[in-house]
């Protein structure tokens, strides 16, 4: 089978389609025909190998694994003899190391459930990271009640798409905080209330939010808390990659830090794939409450063309990728 591999760290150049051996479904897996793939920044991290404190797990000198990518969705070609779950020609998405080829094989039951009918594959590999991201981050570590006002720094991004419509879904009053090119796009996917940060400082405004989902990681505690209620909890999900050393992690120390001795709460925290958290994306994008954003779609083939577009930080929604 073709597979996105690279063998050491670099710019999207050090990856290549490569012919490898395709895999084989142990007892408790199944073998995907993967017909789509997405991008998240992660992937990008994970090319250039960056932050280097992550290297710890990365790989020092060079990468620990050769295979890339984590979102997919596709149609079930085999089962291990122990899966019941599934069958062959069954539709299904989820997430799992090495996405990026033309088959992958994945645990029965870990994160993969079957596509709805009305969602396309792209539609779905759109979803793992970034939905998963966004879900955990509102329900979970922010605590969010329906009728509560919540805000949405970065809210065009792959994980700021999703997070306006959870947010919508659990119940919420939404602020979603874009520049001006991705406004319609904002207010199309349901946001109640929509800032243009080019036009409008969103900590200067006498609104306050019972939690903030910082996606952009572009301010700082001081300006956050000025519009957060006394007992809000600001997310951290994203910062700046300019940091080569501690990348989105530098941002986090800092208002981590800044916000010691407060009453409002500080949390960051990484998406853990999970069974019943796919089968709840499953759930919203079937009932229509959640869709899936795409700006741009590639080949496979051309994995390094989409790899340095994410890099560039201004996709409008999610990067997909055709298998």
């Amino acid at each position: 089978m073709k597979a996105a591999v690279r063998d050491r760290f670099g710019s999207p150049d050090v990856v290549e389609l490569r012919e490898i051996d395709r895999p084989m479904p142990e007892d408790q897996e199944v073998l995907v025909r993967v017909r789509a793939a997405s991008l998240n920044m992660a992937d990008w991290y994970d090319v250039m190998g960056r932050p280097y404190v992550g290297r710890t797990q990365m790989g020092l000198r060079k990468p620990k694994s050769d295979r890339l990518g984590v979102d997919y969705a596709g149609t079930v070609e085999a089962v291990g003899r122990d899966v019941t779950e599934f069958r062959p020609g069954d539709e299904v998405f989820g997430g799992r190391n090495g996405a990026y080829a033309e088959y992958v094989c994945a645990r029965a039951d870990r994160a993969i459930v079957l596509k709805p009918g009305s969602v396309t594959f792209e539609q779905a590999a759109a979803v793992p990271i970034a939905a998963i991201t966004a879900l955990q981050g509102l329900r979970d570590k922010g605590q969010l009640q329906p009728g509560q006002k919540v805000l949405i720094n970065g809210a065009s991004g792959g994980v700021g798409t999703f997070a306006v419509q959870i947010a919508k879904a659990l119940g919420a009053e939404v602020t979603a905080v874009c520049s001006t090119r991705n406004v319609d796009i904002a207010r199309s996917i349901g946001a109640d209330h929509v800032v243009d940060y080019t036009r409008e400082d969103f900590t200067r405004s006498d609104e306050r939010y019972d939690l903030m989902l910082d996606v952009a990681g572009s301010r700082s505690w001081s300006e956050c808390k000025r519009v957060l209620t006394p007992q809000a909890t600001l997310v951290i999900v994203g910062g700046p990659k300019t940091n080569r050393l501690l990348g989105p992690l530098g941002h986090l120390v800092k208002v981590r830090l800044a916000a010691v001795g407060s009453s409002q709460k500080v949390v960051f925290f990484i998406a853990r794939f999970n069974k019943p958290d796919m089968a709840v994306l499953r759930e919203l994008l079937e009932s229509g409450k959640v869709t899936s954003v795409i700006d741009r779609r590639y080949e496979l083939s051309e994995i390094a063309d989409a790899l340095r577009y994410i890099g560039e930080g201004h996709a409008q929604g999610k990067i997909v990728l055709s298998v």
